[in-house]
C-alpha cells in the first residue's frame, strides 16, 4: 500500500477542532511513515486504556480500530493499561472530579481488558503493559522536574476547568497531575503515534508532545479519533447514559442494538466502526441521499459488518436471521408505546412504569417465566439497572419502546 492511501485510511474518522492542527499531524504522519518505511523500523504506537469498569463497548473500540490498522500496516502495538492513571482519574470532559478507585478494584477491572481488546487486536502482535510499570517508580523530585513544564494558566484554559471555575465547581489538585501521567507515558515508551478520543486532546497535544520534547524526543504524532455516538445517536456512547452496545454479550445482542440507532448515526459509525475503505463509505452514503438505497438495507449491512468484526461471519448471518424472525417478519409490531428511561432505574422499576406489569409480584413471576425480554434476550432479574435502551417485552403482546 502507498504511503499516500496508508494516510487517507489511518486519518479517516479523525476530528481536531482545528484544520492546521489536523495538517500537521497529517504531515508529521507521512513524515514518519515514509522514515519507517526506509529503514524498516516499524512504528511505536500505544492508546491507553484507564480500567474505571469491567467491561469495555463499542464506543472504546473506535481507538482500537485505529491500532488495527496501524498494526496491519506492520508497526508496532503497545495496549497501555492504565493500572496508575486510573487512581488519578481523567478530568477530561468531566464536570465534576471522578471518585478514586482503590488499587484492588483497577486490578480486578483490568483483568478483562485485554481479553476484550483481542476481539480487535492481533493477540500475536500485540504488546500489553500497564503504566504503573513506569509511574510507580516517580519520585517527588520527579514529579515536580515534569510539572515545570505546565503552568496553571495550560490548565484552567481546558473547557472542562473553565466551567468548573465559572459554577464554582471545585477542581482538586490531583486532577492536574493526569496530563502529567499520560504524557509520562509517551516518554517512558519512546512513542512514535498516541492514538486517543477528542476528550483526550489536550493531554495528547500538551501533554505527551510537550514532555516529549522537553526530554529530547521526538514530538509524538497525535491520532485524535472522533466520539461513537450511542444507541440514541446524540450523547457519546457511555454506561452511565445506558445507550451502550457492548462488545461481550453476544452476536445476537450486538446486531439488535446495532439496528435500533437512528438513521442519523449510520455515517458516524460506518466512519468510525467499520473496515471499510472511505470512497466505499461515501459510496453507501451516496445511495442513501439519492434513494438507491433504503436506510434499512444499509442499517443491515452496517450491522453485519461490525457483528463480523468481534464475532466473525460464521455468528454474524445468524444473528441477522434472528433478528429478522423476531422484527422483520412482525414477531414484534410496528407501533408501540415509547418510554423514556431516567438515569438508575431498574428494570423493575420501568416494568411497573410503563404498565407492563401490574404489579411488582407480578414482574417477579414473569421474570422466573422467562416472559421478560430486551431486544429478543431473556430478562431473569428484575432488580438491576435497566441496562440500555430498546423493546421491552412481556409474555407475548407487550411491547414498550424504551428510549
Amino acid at each position: 500500500m502507498n504511503i499516500d492511501k496508508q494516510v487517507e485510511i489511518l486519518m479517516q474518522g479523525t476530528e481536531y477542532g482545528d484544520a492546521t492542527m489536523k495538517e500537521s499531524m497529517e504531515k508529521e504522519l507521512r513524515q514518519r511513515l515514509i522514515a519507517s518505511e526506509k529503514t524498516g523500523k516499524p512504528l511505536r504506537v500505544y492508546c491507553g486504556y484507564d480500567p474505571t469498569s469491567t467491561d469495555l463497548h463499542l464506543g472504546h473500540t473506535i481507538s482500537m480500530r485505529k491500532m488495527r490498522q496501524f498494526q496491519d500496516l506492520g508497526h508496532e502495538i503497545t495496549f497501555l493499561i492504565g493500572s496508575y492513571t486510573a487512581l488519578v482519574g481523567d478530568p477530561s470532559d468531566k464536570n465534576k472530579a471522578r471518585p478514586i478507585l482503590s488499587e484492588e478494584k483497577i486490578l480486578e477491572n483490568s483483568e478483562t481488558y485485554a481479553e476484550q481488546a483481542f476481539r480487535v487486536l492481533d493477540k500475536e502482535k500485540t504488546i500489553v503493559r500497564y503504566n504503573g510499570e513506569w509511574l510507580s517508580k516517580l519520585t517527588l523530585i520527579d514529579l515536580i522536574r515534569l510539572g515545570q513544564n505546565f503552568t496553571i494558566q495550560q490548565f484552567l484554559a481546558r473547557e472542562n476547568f473553565a466551567k468548573r471555575m465559572d459554577s464554582g465547581t471545585p477542581i482538586f489538585l490531583h486532577e492536574t497531575f493526569y496530563p502529567l501521567m499520560q504524557g509520562y507515558d509517551a516518554v517512558a515508551m519512546e512513542t512514535d503515534v498516541q492514538i486517543g478520543g477528542t476528550d483526550q486532546l489536550f493531554n495528547i497535544m500538551m501533554g505527551g508532545r510537550k514532555l516529549q520534547e522537553a526530554m529530547g524526543q521526538k514530538p509524538l504524532v497525535g491520532i485524535i479519533c472522533g466520539i461513537l455516538p450511542g444507541t440514541d445517536g446524540v450523547q457519546r456512547m457511555s454506561k452511565s447514559t445506558g445507550n451502550i452496545v457492548p462488545i461481550n454479550s453476544g452476536a445476537e445482542d450486538m446486531y439488535g442494538k446495532l439496528m435500533s440507532i437512528p438513521d442519523s448515526a449510520m455515517e458516524a459509525y460506518f466512519r468510525l466502526v467499520t473496515r471499510y475503505a472511505p470512497t466505499d463509505i461515501d459510496a453507501l452514503l451516496s445511495g442513501l441521499a439519492s434513494g438507491s438505497k433504503h436506510p434499512r438495507d444499509v442499517k443491515m449491512e452496517l450491522a453485519r459488518e461490525i457483528v463480523s468484526i468481534f464475532y466473525g461471519k460464521d455468528l454474524a448471518q445468524p444473528a441477522e436471521d434472528a433478528f429478522v424472525a423476531l422484527f422483520q417478519k412482525k414477531a414484534v409490531p410496528d407501533d408501540m408505546p415509547e418510554y423514556t428511561l431516567e438515569a438508575g432505574q431498574t428494570l423493575l422499576e420501568v416494568l411497573v412504569a410503563t404498565k407492563l406489569v401490574a404489579s411488582k409480584s407480578e414482574a417477579y413471576r414473569m421474570a422466573k417465566q422467562n416472559a421478560i425480554r430486551l431486544d429478543g434476550k431473556k430478562l431473569h432479574d428484575v432488580r438491576v439497572e435497566f441496562s440500555n435502551p430498546g423493546v421491552l417485552q412481556v409474555g407475548k403482546r407487550k411491547f414498550v419502546r424504551v428510549k
